[in-house]
């Protein structure tokens, strides 16, 4: 028979924080507070999340096998809405998604289901809400068994995530770590696996946006989906053994060593970024003194494929004047020219390099 949920909510801190979740604990904030500082280094904030955002989304959605490339991506993001494959099209989606929960979660310093579902939304292109109808099970990939059957009554689906978006919201005194309660969440969202679809790649921003809420990022920056791309299996066979067996260390071990080895890596990305951009910013006084300016630099860095359109609206001048700059720039070789359709994009090799060579 396939395992059903019974309880929620969860374990109090007690039972969560064993001795080795404590120490495992200590490394990720450590590493995640390095990252929150190095991030509030870059002068444009967009510059991290147009670029870092679709890199997280990239490995989001490769869990659930929508696979593309850092090139179809950038080039999707640069063509407004001309994708080169469906698999672009939903990173795409991911990616506004994400900024989407951001900004409300920013603006209003709580979550509510209206917003979860605003970023399901955003996500799947349709306004499904929250499952109504029975029906709904998860099965093993290989062998089609039904392994774990969520919540099938509508109004037990509705009582259980507002429960959720209580526990997402809460911070009192005695209540487990925000990283723990990251962790829990996650397992909770996932299991009452509230959405027809798009479940697992909502769930993965929710988690980004708990740690914005709680002050652990101020930014969503982190690459926590990479970890679970390198280690899905273990990151499956974490979900279910927490529901059959209540293997919660195990799990909080998995999540916690994932912050801790995604906080180090995209720390590393941003410091290449901010290297990058003083580099350029001295090659473009040197060069080019005449056309420099702070507004320009970000511009070449928020977007990879920077083309006309976005440097008339980042630097507030006329197309001829853009075009002359953007035509300066490629003869430089601050940016290589390509022409895709009609459409002249020019590069940020170094930049786009950096982004695709993650280890």
């Amino acid at each position: 028979m396939p395992f059903t949920l019974k309880v929620l909510p969860l374990p109090s801190s007690i039972e969560l924080e064993t001795k080795d979740v404590l120490r495992q604990l200590a490394k990720a904030h450590r590493h995640l507070a390095e990252l929150k500082g190095a991030a509030a280094t870059i002068p444009n904030e967009s510059i991290l999340i147009d670029t870092l955002s679709l890199q997280e989304a990239k490995d989001s959605s490769a869990i659930e096998n929508i696979i593309t490339t850092e090139d179809e991506l950038f080039q999707a993001d640069a063509s407004s809405g001309n994708y080169g494959s469906a698999a672009a099209k939903e990173v795409h989606n991911y990616a506004v998604a994400l900024k989407v929960g951001f900004e409300r979660v920013r603006r209003q310093h709580f979550i509510r289901l209206d917003d979860i579902l605003a970023v399901q939304s955003a996500l799947e292109q349709n306004r499904a809400g929250l499952r109504e109808l029975p029906g709904t099970v998860l099965k093993n990939e290989k062998t089609g068994k039904v392994v774990y059957e969520p919540p099938q009554d509508a109004s037990e689906v509705k009582r259980l995530m507002d429960n959720f978006v209580a526990y997402l919201n809460r911070n009192e005194p005695g209540d487990p770590d925000p990283l723990v309660r990251m962790a829990v969440l996650h397992y909770q969202f996932e299991s009452i696996h509230p959405f027809y679809d798009g479940n697992g790649r909502t769930g993965r921003i929710l988690n980004l946006l708990h740690l914005v809420l709680h002050g652990l990022l101020d930014l969503p920056v982190l690459y926590l989906s990479r970890h679970i791309v390198r280690n899905k299996a273990d990151y499956y066979q974490g979900l279910q053994a927490v529901r059959e067996f209540g293997a919660w260390e195990a799990w909080l071990m998995y999540m916690l060593r994932g912050v801790e080895e995604t906080a180090r890596e995209t720390l590393d990305q941003v410091n290449r970024i901010r290297t990058l951009m003083q580099e350029t910013k001295q090659r473009l006084r040197k060069d080019l003194p005449k056309l420099y300016s702070q507004d320009l630099l970000n511009n070449l860095f928020r977007h990879p494929y920077t083309k006309i359109e976005f440097i008339e609206r980042d630097l507030g001048v006329s197309r001829p004047t853009a075009m002359k700059y953007l035509d300066e720039l490629a003869h430089a070789r601050f940016v290589r020219k390509t022409k895709l359709g009609r459409t002249n994009y020019y590069i940020n090799e170094p930049l786009f390099d950096l982004l695709a060579r993650r280890s």
